[in-house]
């Protein structure tokens, strides 16, 4: 359970807590130990992943698969064991000032546009050149997780996992208050009417829902349904170079060069709406108020029937495996219609450095993980979901995944306008002001428009600082 809890804080999205580390703080450089450091000047190429985004034998098959596809190129996959992707990042800085910089870097979305800002490389130039081999790839993955790997019409990225904030019930409890499984166009009433049965049905000890405080699956997937965001959303320009070479007229209409996350807005009257919705949901009981962290005893409250609904993505399907729960016992819906049904997710993939001498080796590794064959074999145990579209099948889910396992790519499939949380070069400073302002707003009564009126200030000051 100590892996699982430790997964859990990787895939519920804390990967822009941890960004503040790109932003020049050195007061956590002491952390790096000697086990982390890579190989000094021996010739391999390094990549750096957080030692609990894989387990060793996932490490140990990265390393092993692209030898035998690559003999003659050194590789050293460098699991840095660190307690969260706060003290990942600031791991590899420690790296890059002492001269042993890895090559490449696990990057989630949070981190995406901080990287390709500072320190990543685009990698333009070689997927033009490896255009054909690569055209499988861009088929089987959806293009909105590789807009999300974008940044000012350079593609930076190749996704290689997502996670969107779906919603997962329990069956126990459904049964408990005499309600259907609810349907893949459910609305916000919906969805309060059925915490309203949940809670009648159970005792005091039970929760409706639960969510936890943070960038991903905290307020933002209220925000996204109810048409609005934290900050002004559009697209930077380019990108044709891309959608022309890889995706039909009908799939890549309406694609740009990246998001672009601008001016705060979180006094618009929908963010409003929906802080006081969740204020609502607070006062009847229908959920506690939000906590911080990474919701570790999450699976052990759901699995037992103390928690009704909560939002998360297809890696939760292998922790509550992990935890012992059958896939009969819980299910997972898209997230409920309010004015839009528009979804969030985050995604991740391995980012190319600046200072790295062994690019062309680097891009070669890129791709490798990228492979299906090289996917099939890491993702197993169903601890994410797969950016490659063929990879969720029926046998995937047979033994540890929920009967509507169809959601988890659904959420892109069936909304076009589904996209990334809000995650600009100053991620880390909008994450930190998010959630300190979020806990005050639904603290007490009353208090959502001056809490939102204070994170409108500080999120204006976080914007004009340079990431």
């Amino acid at each position: 359970m100590h892996h699982f809890e430790r997964r859990a804080l990787l895939r519920y999205g804390a990967y822009g807590a941890g960004a503040a580390a790109l932003a020049g703080t050195a007061a956590s450089w002491d952390r790096l130990t000697g086990a982390d450091i890579p190989g000094r000047n021996d010739g391999s190429l390094v990549v750096a992943t957080l030692g609990s985004a894989f387990d060793q034998a996932a490490v140990r098959f990265l390393g092993e698969g692209f030898r035998e596809l690559h003999p003659d190129i050194k590789l050293r996959v460098n699991a840095v064991q660190a307690v969260d992707w706060s003290d990942f990042f600031a791991k590899i800085l420690t790296q890059i000032a002492a001269g042993t910089a890895p090559d490449l870097v696990y990057v989630a979305t949070e981190g995406v546009q901080l990287f390709a800002q500072r320190l990543g490389v685009p990698l333009d130039r070689w997927v033009k050149r490896d255009a054909a081999e690569l055209r499988e790839y861009f088929s089987d993955v959806h293009p909105s997780l590789v807009e999300s790997m974008m940044y000012e019409g350079s593609l930076y990225q190749l996704p290689v996992e997502f996670n969107a904030a779906d919603i997962y019930l329990n069956r126990q409890v459904l049964r408990r208050a005499g309600a259907d499984f609810p349907p893949p166009d459910w609305t916000r009433d919906d969805f309060t009417d059925l915490l309203r049965r949940m809670k009648r049905t159970s005792d005091s000890h039970f929760t409706p829902y639960f969510w936890t405080n943070r960038l991903w699956g905290g307020v933002v997937p209220w925000l996204f349904a109810n048409g609005t965001n934290l900050l002004a959303e559009s697209k930077a320009p380019g990108g044709d170079w891309l959608w022309d070479s890889f995706y039909p007229a009908g799939r890549r209409q309406g694609r740009g060069g990246g998001f672009r996350w601008t001016t705060p807005q979180v006094t618009d009257e929908r963010v409003e709406e929906a802080y006081e919705y969740l204020a609502s949901l607070i006062r009847d009981g229908l959920c506690t108020r939000p906590e911080g962290g990474n919701g570790n005893n999450l699976v052990g409250v759901f699995s037992t029937g103390r928690v009704g609904v909560t939002p998360a993505g297809g890696f939760w399907a292998g922790g509550l495996s992990l935890a012992g729960m059958k896939p009969t016992g819980y299910d997972v819906q898209y997230f409920p219609r309010w004015r839009t049904q528009r979804h969030q997710f985050g995604a991740a993939g391995y980012a190319m450095l600046r200072t790295s001498k062994r690019q062309d080796e680097a891009w070669e590794f890129i791709k490798y993980a990228a492979r299906k064959d090289t996917l099939t074999r890491l993702f197993r145990a169903n601890q994410t979901t797969p950016a490659r579209r063929s990879m969720l099948t029926a046998e995937r889910y047979r033994e540890s995944g929920p009967k509507h396992w169809e959601a988890f790519y659904g959420t892109l499939d069936q909304f076009p306008d589904t996209g990334p949380i809000p995650a600009p070069p100053q991620v880390a400073g909008v994450e930190q002001v998010l959630l300190k302002h979020t806990g005050t707003a639904l603290a007490s009564p009353r208090s959502v428009r001056p809490a939102l009126r204070r994170l409108q200030r500080d999120l204006e000051k976080t914007m004009e600082r340079d990431a």
